[in-house]
C-alpha cells in the first residue's frame, strides 16, 4: 500500500504516536534513581482505598511497620493522588477495599477508572511501569461470591499489563472468622522480608494461595472455586470489622488436624460464627451471647413496662406484656446489610448457614436464663414493682428479631417448638431472602416479612442484598406468606429520602403475600456510622408516617384499614378488614392462651381463631395514640411524670 494512501498515513501516525509516548516515559525512567525506596527524594508510596476506615486503619499499621525498618513510604489516599505520577514511581504499595457489586470505595474511583484505561490503551503499552514494582492487599469478603476483594485483584492485573513486577502476591484479608489481621500481620512481614533484600520468593506460594513472584500470575479466580471445593465460606461484615482475630494459618491448621479451638473459631473442622472480635462488639452493645452463633438482649420497652412507663407497639397492637417479652436470635447472622442497620453491621453475613450448630434446646435454656439474670438487674430500680419483677423473670414472649436471619438456623422449627412448650409466643421476622425456609416454617404466633421498598433498585440501595437474585428471592418470600395459615405482617420502614414516596408500588407488592396485617415504622435513627449515611432529615416525623399509612389504606379499597398507632414508636398498622373488623369493633389483639391450646392440639388452624379485641386506646386516633392508660407516661424533658 503506498504511503501516501489515507489509511496507509493513519497506520503511520499511530505506530509514531505509540513511539513517541514510549520514549516519552521511557526518558522519565531513566532519570530516576534505582527502586531502593530509600534512595527517592520522592519517597515510595503507600495507598490506602478506603469506604469505612479499615484499609486506612491497616494502611497506617503498615506505614508504621515500614518505617521501623528503615523504608520510607509517603501515606497516601488516591483521591489526592494524581495517577500520572504513576509513571515516576519506582514501589508502590496498595491496600484496597472491595465495595458494593465488586467496584472500589468512592476515594479510588477516578484512580482505578485512570489504571484501567491506560492498561487498556494500545498506544500505552507493556512496558509503562516496567521499572516499578508493587504489591497489594486486598480486604473483602467471601460472603460476595465472584467479586471477593476484586478490586484488589483488578489493581494487580493492570498493574502487571503495564509491565510493574509484583514483589509479593495479592494478600487477600478474608474477614469471616476475624482472621483479618492476623493475614495481614503475615503478609506485611513477608512484604518487608522481600523489600529489605532477606527474601526472594520467585514462584514461592504463599499463605493465601497466591504465587508470590511478579513473574508468573497468581492462583485464577476459577482455581480458587476450586480449591474451595466451589462453595462459598460465609462470612462476617465486609470492613467493619478489622479483626483482632487469628492468623488464617492457625486456622487452617487447626481444621486440618481437626481439634478444637476455641479461640480461633473452628471446632472439628466447623467455625464458629460469633469470632472473639464479634463477641467483643456486640457485648459492648449490651448483647449476651448464646453458644456460637445466637444472642439475647432486653429490649428498652420491656425496662420502660417494668418501669410502668408503657409498652412497645406490640402492646398496643398485639396485646403483648412488654415486661415479659424476650428478644433473642438464633442467629446473628444476616444476608442483608441494611442502611438502617440499628446494629452498625457489627454481626456476621452470609448467604447460608456453613457454621458449628448449637443445640436448640441449650439456645432456649440459656436464653431465658440471661434474659432473666437481666431482669434482676431492674430491681431497685424507681419504679419497678416486685409484682412486676417477679412477671418479667417468667418471659410469655420471644420476639426473635434482635439481629440477624432467625430462619438461616437450621433447627428453627425446634426451637419454635420448645418456645410453644413453655407457653412462649413467637414473633419472627425474616428479611425475605429466603423464600424455602419461609415455606418449611412451623406455625408461629405471627410472621413478618420485611419490606424495605417497593421496587428492585431501591431494595438494592437500602438492603444491600448479598444475592445476586436478591429480588426474586423476596418475591418468592412474599408468595410464601400467603400460604401462611397463622398471623402475617409485612413489615414496612420508611427512610425519607429512600422510599415514602411510591405508594403504587408497596400496593402493588400486596396481593402477593396478601399478608394479614401492614407494620409501617419510621425508621429509628441509632447516630452516624461509617457503613452508613443516614442523619435525622431521613427520620419521618409521625405525621409523614399516618399520611402514608392512609394513602396505602385508600389505595386498597376498603381491603386494609388503618387500625391502630403508637405515636412514640412512630408506627401504624394497616390491618384486613374482611377479617379483623367485625361489627366496627377491632380484632388486632391475641387470646395467647388459646393460641397455645391451638398448637398444642395438633390441628390445622388460622388466625382468626386467636384474635382477640383490641382496646379502644390502641385503635387509630384515640386521643391516647396508643399508650396505655394504666402505664405512667414519663416526661423526661419536663422532669416530671404524670398520668397519661
Amino acid at each position: 500500500m503506498p504511503l501516501t494512501s489515507t489509511p496507509a498515513r493513519i497506520t503511520l501516525l499511530a505506530l509514531l504516536s505509540a513511539t513517541t509516548i514510549f520514549c516519552f516515559y521511557k526518558s522519565r525512567r531513566l532519570k530516576k534513581l534505582s527502586i531502593n525506596p530509600n534512595s527517592n527524594p520522592n519517597k515510595s508510596k503507600l495507598f490506602f482505598i478506603s469506604q469505612t476506615g479499615t484499609s486506612k486503619t491497616l494502611a497506617c499499621r503498615l506505614h508504621n511497620l515500614l518505617t521501623s525498618n528503615n523504608l520510607h513510604f509517603d501515606l497516601v489516599e488516591p483521591q489526592n493522588y494524581e495517577p500520572e505520577d504513576l509513571f515516576k514511581e519506582k514501589l508502590i504499595i496498595i491496600i484496597a477495599s472491595t465495595w458494593e457489586d465488586g467496584k472500589p470505595p468512592q476515594n479510588a474511583k477516578f484512580f482505578a477508572n485512570w489504571l484501567a484505561e491506560s492498561a487498556d490503551d494500545f498506544r500505552v503499552g507493556s512496558l509503562m511501569l516496567s521499572e516499578c514494582k508493587f504489591a497489594v492487599f486486598g480486604v473483602g469478603s467471601r460472603a460476595y461470591g465472584d467479586t471477593f476483594n476484586a478490586v484488589a485483584k483488578d489493581f494487580s492485573r493492570r498493574l502487571r499489563g503495564l509491565g510493574a513486577k509484583e514483589a509479593v502476591g495479592v494478600g487477600e484479608g478474608d474477614v469471616d472468622s476475624g482472621e483479618l489481621d492476623g493475614v495481614f500481620e503475615e503478609w506485611s512481614e513477608r512484604l518487608v522480608r522481600v523489600l529489605r533484600g532477606e527474601s526472594v520468593e520467585n514462584g514461592e506460594v504463599c499463605g493465601n494461595g497466591g504465587v508470590v513472584s511478579g513473574e508468573s500470575d497468581y492462583e485464577s479466580d476459577e482455581d480458587e472455586d476450586e480449591e474451595n471445593g466451589g462453595v462459598e465460606s460465609g462470612i462476617v461484615d465486609l470492613e467493619d470489622i478489622a479483626g483482632k482475630g487469628p492468623s488464617r494459618r492457625s486456622v487452617v491448621v487447626a481444621q486440618t488436624n481437626g481439634k478444637s479451638n476455641g479461640a480461633n473459631g473452628a471446632l472439628n473442622g466447623q467455625k464458629e460464627m460469633v469470632t472473639p472480635v464479634i463477641r467483643a462488639s456486640l457485648e459492648k452493645q449490651g448483647y449476651k451471647i448464646i453458644g456460637s452463633h445466637s444472642g439475647v438482649k432486653i429490649c428498652r420497652w420491656t425496662k420502660s413496662q417494668l418501669r410502668g412507663r408503657g409498652g412497645c407497639y406490640k402492646h398496643s397492637f398485639y396485646g403483648i406484656e412488654s415486661h415479659r417479652c424476650m428478644e433473642a436470635t438464633p442467629s446473628l447472622a444476616c444476608a442483608n446489610k441494611c442502611v438502617f442497620c440499628w446494629r452498625h453491621h457489627t454481626n456476621p453475613v452470609g448467604k447460608s448457614w456453613q457454621w458449628k450448630m448449637d443445640d436448640p434446646l441449650e439456645i432456649v435454656n440459656s436464653a431465658i436464663d440471661l434474659h432473666s439474670k437481666m431482669i434482676r438487674q431492674m430491681k431497685g430500680v424507681p419504679g419497678v414493682t416486685l409484682e412486676r419483677l417477679n412477671e418479667g423473670l417468667s418471659p410469655r414472649h420471644c420476639a426473635l428479631s434482635l439481629v440477624g436471619e432467625p430462619i438461616m438456623y437450621p433447627e428453627i422449627n425446634t426451637l419454635v417448638d420448645e418456645l410453644h412448650r413453655r407457653r412462649i409466643s413467637t414473633f419472627l421476622v425474616t428479611n425475605a431472602q429466603f423464600p424455602e425456609k419461609i415455606q418449611m416454617l412451623k406455625p408461629l404466633t405471627q410472621l413478618y416479612v420485611s419490606v424495605d421498598a417497593a421496587t428492585k433498585d431501591n431494595l438494592k440501595a437500602i438492603d444491600r442484598p448479598l444475592f445476586g437474585d436478591f429480588w426474586e428471592r423476596f418475591i418468592d418470600s412474599l408468595k410464601s406468606l400467603k400460604e401462611k395459615q397463622q398471623r402475617t405482617v409485612y413489615r414496612l420502614t420508611l427512610v425519607k429520602g429512600w422510599n415514602t414516596e411510591d405508594v403504587d408500588g408497596y400496593f402493588n407488592l400486596f396481593s402477593i403475600g396478601q399478608p394479614d396485617f401492614i407494620e409501617i415504622k419510621g425508621v429509628t435513627y441509632c447516630g452516624s456510622s461509617a457503613t452508613s449515611k443516614l442523619t435525622m432529615e431521613n427520620v419521618p416525623w409521625h405525621s409523614d408516617v399516618k399520611a402514608f399509612s392512609e394513602a396505602l389504606a385508600l389505595k386498597s379499597k376498603g381491603a386494609y384499614e388503618v387500625a391502630c398507632e403508637h405515636a412514640h414508636s412512630c408506627c401504624v398498622l394497616l390491618a384486613k378488614t374482611e377479617k379483623f373488623k367485625i361489627n366496627g369493633q377491632w380484632f388486632t389483639w391475641i387470646d395467647y392462651d388459646k393460641f397455645h391450646d391451638l398448637v398444642a392440639a395438633g390441628k390445622p388452624f388460622d388466625s382468626k381463631d386467636y384474635m382477640a379485641a383490641t382496646p379502644s386506646w390502641a385503635v387509630y386516633g384515640a386521643e391516647e395514640g396508643g399508650f396505655d392508660p394504666d402505664q405512667f407516661r414519663y416526661r423526661k424533658e419536663r422532669h416530671h411524670k404524670s398520668s397519661h
